[in-house]
């Protein structure tokens, strides 16, 4: 008997559509991740993970370690994936490469990125967004733009954000741009990248830059090099955390009159700017 090669297309449900296009978005996510802002549990994310390998709509693979533990599989788009969603992006590292001419082609330039725990650690912040927003009624992450595409919006500005957002929690919407440090780069250098937002508030909104940082002494060292400086657009830090959404932020224009203070996410200062042609990324209520 034949096989129906359009099966596989009939057991997709709407649950592996809305991970499949984050796939499609945002190149790679954990199985630890996927199961935060999808399942209830890690082990039945674990089983339909694997189905979803077997009938060729994801592939995977795991990064070795020198301990030699277990180490969670990483997800990217198959070639059932990529037939669905064809206008991924497809290289994490070069914007304007040449397209991959197949699925596997592509899983190896994600694989091989330089820039893959970069990647992974700017989706867990996004997907701690979506855990939250699982558990927090009236919450929600209204749009997740990945740096290629924030990029693209934006090219005008020549900002390059790790990633774009908007959230929305307590009757309060807030739009982001988020920086996610992992002390690689000299603190002037990422401080000039401040120059590019400002440019943006011109034309653009005026969304928050997040700058998530990963230890005290680097938030200390950024808010000491920010103390007095004044930007067109708000400026906020905090450090790497599980919960993004909570009172974790730092807003620059709170110092040094308020030291201690902490906000939510949502209690930012935004301002989706004006709704015109030169703001193509204006968000509609």
């Amino acid at each position: 008997m034949r096989t129906d090669p359009l099966a596989v297309f009939r057991r997709i449900v709407p649950r592996d559509h809305a991970l499949l296009a984050l796939l499609a978005e945002h190149y790679l996510l954990s199985t630890p991740q996927i199961a935060a802002a999808f399942f209830d549990n890690r082990r039945t994310a674990q089983r339909r993970l694997t189905t979803l390998h077997r009938l060729d709509v994801v592939y995977r693979f795991a990064y070795p370690n020198l301990e030699h533990t277990a180490v969670p599989y990483l997800y990217t788009l198959g070639p059932v994936g990529l037939q669905l969603y064809p206008d991924a992006y497809h290289d994490p590292d070069h914007r304007h490469a040449k397209t991959p001419r197949t699925s596997l082609e592509r899983a190896r330039r994600i694989a091989a990125s330089a820039s893959a725990a970069h990647l992974l650690g700017v989706n867990q912040f996004f997907i701690d967004l979506l855990t939250a927003a699982r558990h927090q009624p009236g919450s929600a992450l209204l749009r997740w733009w990945s740096e290629q595409h924030a990029t693209n919006v934006y090219a005008q500005s020549n900002i390059r954000p790790d990633g774009h957002g908007i959230w929305t929690a307590e009757g309060r919407t807030v739009g982001f741009f988020l920086e996610h440090d992992r002390d690689t780069e000299d603190l002037p250098r990422v401080i000039a990248k401040l120059r590019a937002y400002a440019r943006l508030t011109e034309f653009g909104p005026r969304y928050p830059v997040l700058l998530w940082l990963p230890t005290p002494a680097r938030q200390a060292s950024v808010l000491r090099l920010l103390a007095g400086v004044r930007t067109p657009m708000p400026v906020a830090t905090a450090v790497h955390g599980p919960d993004p959404a909570g009172r974790v932020w730092t807003l620059t224009t709170d110092l040094p009159a308020n030291p201690g203070h902490r906000r939510y996410l949502h209690d930012l200062p935004s301002d989706h700017g004006p709704r015109s042609g030169t703001n193509p990324g204006h968000y509609h209520h």
